[in-house]
């Protein structure tokens, strides 16, 4: 078979790249973000088209963030038909340059926190979404640290994270089982992930409680073990899993002891015993009142002793795994652990951020400017969520089942999906390809979500 030869030429049809702007710009279209940004006054005698208001830097912020942008200079390729992506993201006055971006993103800076996050959780409320909840019917609250390696850079606040690199080190929330972003805080690499963590705890059980009426279960892992971490989450009245920090506690007297009193005893294969119960403690913690509480914790363990090892070599001395958690679950010992593995889940979703939308790698050399990217990323990536979690109720059946969309798979198909943009009878007509197979997927998730 021959190799067919193509010409290329140049028209001037409206073939648009990102059609899925325009779901996103509907979906923002029905919070009230755009109008708190507005309230924001702007310094006329020090910036460059002022007349650009912060609501259209957002926006734009936002439109780029979905498409899996995050350099400022990526601003530019919506230059060449700024009228689409104006009425796709519902921008009032222009599309800002690469400059105007940068200083005015440097202009707001931390400062809306509050806003952002509030309009978080109106995204849910406003466009019918509700997390799933775990088989218990619990809505799983999962906050895990993750670093991002922002090595051989000199921005504010970059420094030595526990993996090694230089960079910073966010918490992240994810509730349910789709993961979507409840709560994040851009801190710098080397600080503890337990400093703030207080904070951050109440502010976040806050904000799952207004997206979902099921109860909650908090899973955490062994950094942030703390008595005050555990006093939150009672005087909440969430139910919870933390995994304990042995610190400085020998695992072999932990062995010793638990050979004495464990009744379940397992042999999964020759040289390899696992104990498995659980025990009581007393915790102490001190209230946000500063009353002192004390409670007796049920703390699950699961500790192992191995002297074969997986290949069948003999150990000159054995090898002990202590596993320990901290719940007031009444579930199987099984059941807890089960969920807090449960919990490894995060590292995809740490992925999907870092990886599919390319946040580990913040443009600015401000803190406070790059505190800001990271929210405005939290929104963008409820909002693939959202939309990835409605296409599978569309997209043809796959092969096996699919419980959740990777963002990638969103961004290619349902964001930068091709489109011919036309005008008529007083209507923009966006014209979807026959050869594309997302196109009945596409058009039902704008009917769900940018329509009023």
């Amino acid at each position: 078979m021959e190799h067919t030869q193509f010409h290329i030429v140049f028209t001037n049809e409206r073939i648009i790249p990102a059609s899925g702007l325009a779901v996103v710009g509907g979906m923002l279209a029905k919070s009230n973000l755009v109008k708190r940004l507005n309230r924001i006054p702007v310094d006329k005698r020090k910036r460059s088209e002022p007349q650009i208001k912060n609501g259209d830097i957002v926006l734009t912020e936002i439109g780029l963030l979905v498409q899996g942008k995050t350099d400022f200079e990526d601003v530019k390729e919506m230059m060449d038909d700024p009228e689409y992506y104006k009425a796709a993201l519902g921008i009032c006055r222009a599309i800002p340059s690469a400059e105007t971006l940068r200083q005015r993103m440097d202009d707001i800076g931390d400062s809306r926190r509050a806003e952002i996050l509030e309009t978080n959780v109106e995204m849910f409320a406003l466009n019918r979404i509700k997390p799933t909840p775990e088989n218990h019917g619990l809505a799983a609250l999962d906050i895990d640290v993750t670093p991002m390696d922002n090595s051989g850079s000199s921005k504010e606040g970059v420094s030595r994270t526990y993996k090694g690199c230089d960079g910073y080190a966010p918490p992240m929330a994810y509730i349910g089982r789709e993961g979507f972003l409840v709560n994040t805080e851009l801190r710098e690499g080397s600080q503890h992930c337990q400093k703030g963590t207080p904070a951050f705890l109440r502010e976040t059980l806050s904000l799952a409680h207004r997206i979902t009426d099921d109860p909650l279960l908090l899973r955490m892992d062994s950094g942030n073990d703390a008595a005050e971490n555990l006093g939150i989450a009672l005087e909440d009245g969430s139910w919870f899993i933390i995994k304990r920090n042995l610190r400085r506690e020998s695992k072999e007297d932990w062995l010793q002891e638990m050979k004495g009193c464990c009744r379940d005893v397992r042999h999964p294969r020759e040289g390899k015993t696992v104990y498995v119960g659980s025990s009581w403690r007393d915790v102490s913690y001190t209230t946000v009142n500063n009353e002192q509480k004390s409670i007796c914790l049920r703390m699950v363990y699961e500790i192992t002793e191995r002297t074969i090892d997986k290949r069948g070599q003999i150990l000159m001395m054995p090898d002990v795994e202590v596993n320990m958690w901290w719940t007031n679950l009444g579930w199987t010992d099984d059941e807890i652990i089960a969920s807090y593995h449960a919990h490894g889940e995060c590292e995809q979703f740490h992925s999907e951020l870092k990886t599919d939308m390319n946040v580990e790698r913040l443009p600015s050399g401000k803190f406070a400017t790059n505190c800001l990217m990271l929210e405005l990323a939290m929104l963008a990536y409820n909002i693939l969520r959202m939309i990835g979690q409605e296409s599978l109720k569309h997209h043809p059946p796959e092969k096996k089942k699919v419980r959740r969309r990777r963002l990638r798979t969103v961004i290619e198909n349902l964001v930068l999906c091709a489109s011919h943009v036309t005008k008529h009878a007083r209507r923009c007509v966006m014209g979807m390809g026959q050869s594309n197979v997302w196109r009945y997927a596409f058009q039902q998730i704008y009917y769900r979500f940018a329509l009023p």
